[in-house]
């Protein structure tokens, strides 16, 4: 079977996402790739956000192509499948533009796995994929739709009757092969995330070590597959980064959920010349493996820090036992031998509007302080109620086909201000989906 597998060409103009909007690797397509052609199929990635190509040159590429299957990403990349676009505009055109070229159309990514039914209806293809896509999209791969209901973990629509089948999927990270990209691919990704301490020299390129993560976020897409964290093979890890070293990448940005402390997988990249970001929670971290993660070559750390709510009385709103002095004292110290951290501010899930003016200005005296000791902190943006997280489920319970609409009117409505990364008005959900088939 041939198969086509679509990074949209995406645009922002409009939309609440925060995310990093330049293109990255577009890791599960990548492994859906990889075993699609491990199963004996024809599997061809069409990136089209990296390289620039607009609807009609792509719709000519697959039509081309002449694929049996068609994969359309509802996300940029794997990296914001836990923070993506809420609306489905560019998936929406996407589709439209790929249907009847395209084969089987089939749609992966956060907003299938929380709203399937929504997904389905909205994009009008023909299958959506709930959770992890890899495995499912080569069960899909030649089975014919009176064996769809054999399939866990998809949406379709037969006889006029929507049928959702099992929850989000998660891949079994033995599942995940190293991956290698042709030299065009590497050659164009210019882009270091979330890299600030030097001009990027050469190639950047994205990786993961592992997926899940330990504790749940109070606003995040991906929720049902957080829990269950799995760590990749290191062999396949590094098979992977020495493949992207030898064709020159300079910078690695590790998109894990959660970057654990790992003394096999840091001494293995103290031995290569290589730097590299992540995002990690610092208070799960020692000072000594802080240091030993400066000296494998990080150049980087996100740290997510939720401000304090009006339950804490000015205390970081985080899960955890660390006290705002033991979370200030592990910055500044990963300061020491990281050339950027970040303490990436975010709302206390709990505060509606603008939030509690008292714990707003406690927020603000602790970002100066970080600031002033040397540790960037940005204006906090508050938390976006992603459908199937515990923010959204606090609210308004299990999502239903409206959810993101519902989500997101009231994120607009209730927030007139999102932060210092937010640089235009959003518009309403319709308003960015009308006409968009």
């Amino acid at each position: 079977m041939k198969v086509a597998l679509v990074n949209p060409p995406w645009s922002f103009e409009g939309s609440v996402y925060l995310g990093c909007r330049e293109p990255h690797l577009p890791l599960e397509l990548g492994y859906a790739k990889a075993l699609l052609e491990r199963a004996g199929h024809e599997a061809a990635l069409l990136d089209a956000h990296a390289r620039g190509v607009d609807l009609a040159a792509l719709r000519a590429e697959v039509a081309a192509l002449r694929p049996d299957m068609t994969a359309i990403a509802t996300a940029p990349s794997y990296l914001s499948w836990r923070c993506p676009p809420p609306e489905l505009r560019v998936p929406m055109a996407t589709a439209a533009a790929l249907r009847g070229h395209g084969g089987l159309l089939v749609a992966v990514g956060p907003h299938g796995s929380s709203t399937p039914r929504a997904a389905l209806r909205k994009l009008g293809v023909d299958v959506v994929i709930l959770g992890e896509c890899e495995e499912i999209l080569v069960r899909l791969a030649g089975a014919p739709e009176s064996r769809f209901w054999q399939i866990p973990s998809i949406a379709y629509r037969r006889n006029g009757v929507d049928h959702v089948q099992g929850g989000p999927h998660a891949v079994s990270p033995r599942a995940l092969p190293a991956l290698r990209w042709d030299d065009a691919t590497i050659a164009r990704h210019l882009h270091h995330h979330n890299r600030f301490d030097a001009v990027p020299e050469g190639p950047g390129a994205e990786l993961e070590a592992s997926r899940g993560c330990a504790s749940r976020g109070a606003s995040r897409a991906r929720e049902g597959l957080h829990d269950r964290f799995r760590r990749r093979p290191l062999e396949a890890v590094l098979d992977e980064l020495d493949g992207l070293l030898a064709q020159g990448v300079r910078y690695v940005y590790f998109i894990d959920e959660r970057f654990l402390p790992d003394r096999h997988l840091l001494e293995a990249l103290c031995a290569r010349d290589v730097v590299f970001g992540v995002q990690l929670r610092i208070d799960g971290w020692s000072r000594e493996m802080l240091d030993l993660l400066g000296r494998a070559g990080c150049v980087s750390i996100e740290a997510g820090v939720e401000g304090p709510s009006r339950a804490a009385g000015g205390a970081p709103a985080r899960r955890c036992s660390a006290s705002a002095e033991e979370l200030t004292a592990l910055l500044v110290h990963a300061r020491r031998s990281v050339p950027f951290v970040q303490a990436d501010l975010r709302r206390a899930s709990g505060d509606d509007g603008d939030g509690d003016p008292d714990a707003m200005d406690a927020l603000e005296a602790w970002r100066q302080r970080l600031l002033g000791l040397g540790v960037w902190a940005n204006e906090p943006a508050p938390a976006f109620p992603y459908p199937g997280s515990p923010a959204y489920a606090a609210r308004w319970g299990a999502p239903d086909d409206g959810a993101w609409e519902r989500a997101h009117a009231h994120y607009i409505a209730e927030h007139r201000k999102l932060g210092d990364l937010q640089d235009s008005q959003p518009l309403p959900l319709a308003e960015l989906e009308h006409g968009a088939r």
